[in-house]
């Protein structure tokens, strides 16, 4: 979903590493996915268990023998088991054999046992045929009122029965029953379309996302070098007149050479702070575009602040939350993310892991070095399901802080 990038710049570490909003790839797809996978297996408990309940009550008002409740049972499971597949996405070709199973359980039942209500797993498998092959529609309901008339020909000349009230039985009646069966089927497809809706949604909303972060970079990009460049075209249009002139100052014409120099490394300098997030981070816009992202991609997201943090600690810990945030688009699959803020700490703690032991630190072992560095340290640890990232730094860092809001 798929889609789905939310990062920032690139984020800090030791060698040229790209984020997701430089790669452009489509993070959060997977927990928009995971969002989708949630609600279709509630769609599927809810509808299965609706078509289960229905079908087993027919079984059992209309099953007049044991033999008989075998027969009507097997169509019913065959039915259940392809509305199963196909109300979680996998329609399977197999459903046309499925369809044969069902279309000869209910004229054996309806003739030999007077049972009309084996048209209810025919009703069933054959809207989701209709659903999924729309060219079979007509052949499905000509297919179905052939039966029905062969039905209300063979029993009366077979067992001798009323022909009128073969018809109403088998045909008014048998309509009737196949209805709830119907109905049940396009509920289904309904909800399916929603969530799929809802899945694009989030899509649009997370690549939304990646481009206002991307239009932000381009801003601050043009914002380090477009003055620059200007200034160096001045400058070095000033150094080409006092060389040409005949009365020409060669001495002040480099000092305007060295100035442009001095400016370009500034430039190179800063840009670098850019691309690598060095430069001073807002902890606090970090910390509510973290929590924006992850609600982009579906995930659930609980924010507990107990304080502010010092504006030196807060340009680590804003990289810490970058990277943090970073590996759970993009690698776990998190359906509910714990931020906690103190005022020289922050833990990130995430549902997303796969139970196969602590993942590697990967790009927050370089800040694990740079925050030792800076007297602080981050450690990472999974425990009950849960992974938890921490940065902390001793009191003197967050003491004379200024308050970031």
């Amino acid at each position: 979903m798929r889609p789905a990038a939310l990062a920032w710049a690139r984020a800090a570490q030791g060698r040229a590493r790209r984020d997701p909003v430089v790669e452009g790839d489509r993070v959060g797809d997977g927990r928009t996915g995971e969002t989708g996978s949630r609600l279709r297996l509630l769609s599927l408990r809810t509808v299965m268990g609706s078509i289960s309940a229905v079908g087993a009550l027919l079984v059992a008002i209309d099953a007049g023998s044991w033999q008989v409740a075998v027969l009507l049972a097997a169509g019913l499971v065959t039915a259940l088991l392809v509305a199963k597949r196909w109300a979680v996405g996998r329609y399977s070709p197999l459903a046309l054999l499925a369809l044969a199973v069902t279309a000869a359980v209910w004229p054996a039942a309806a003739i030999a046992a007077d049972a009309p209500t084996g048209i209810y797993a025919f009703a069933v498998v054959a809207t989701v045929i209709a659903f999924e092959v729309p060219r079979l529609r007509w052949a499905l309901v000509a297919g179905t009122a052939a039966s029905i008339a062969a039905i209300v020909a063979v029993r009366p000349a077979v067992m001798g029965d009323d022909a009128v009230d073969v018809l109403l039985r088998h045909g008014v009646v048998a309509l009737c029953i196949a209805t709830p069966g119907v109905v049940l089927t396009v509920l289904a497809y309904a909800v399916h379309e929603v969530i799929g809706e809802l899945e694009r949604a989030q899509e649009r909303d997370a690549e939304l996302a990646v481009m206002r972060e991307r239009v932000r970079f381009a801003g601050d990009l043009h914002d380090i070098q477009g003055h620059t460049l200007h200034v160096v075209r001045l400058k070095v249009a000033l150094a080409k007149r006092l060389l040409e002139d005949g009365h020409g100052d060669p001495a002040r014409a480099g000092e305007e050479l060295d100035e442009v120099h001095g400016l370009v490394g500034d430039t190179i300098a800063r840009t670098k702070e850019l691309a690598y997030a060095q430069r001073r981070l807002n902890f606090s816009a970090e910390l509510e575009n973290a929590k924006n992202l992850f609600e982009a991609a579906g995930i659930r997201v609980e924010v507990e602040r107990t304080g502010e943090v010092g504006a030196r600690a807060g340009e680590m810990l804003g990289q810490v939350l970058r990277e943090a945030t970073t590996n759970i688009l993009r690698h776990a699959e998190a359906g509910h993310v714990w931020i906690t803020v103190s005022e020289a700490g922050l833990t990130v703690a995430n549902d997303g892991v796969d139970g196969g032991g602590t993942a590697a630190l990967g790009g927050l072992a370089v800040l694990r070095d740079r925050l030792a560095a800076e007297g602080g340290e981050l450690t990472v640890e999974q425990e009950d399901g849960v992974f938890r990232t921490a940065a902390a730094f001793p009191g003197a860092l967050a003491q004379g802080r200024t308050t970031d809001r």
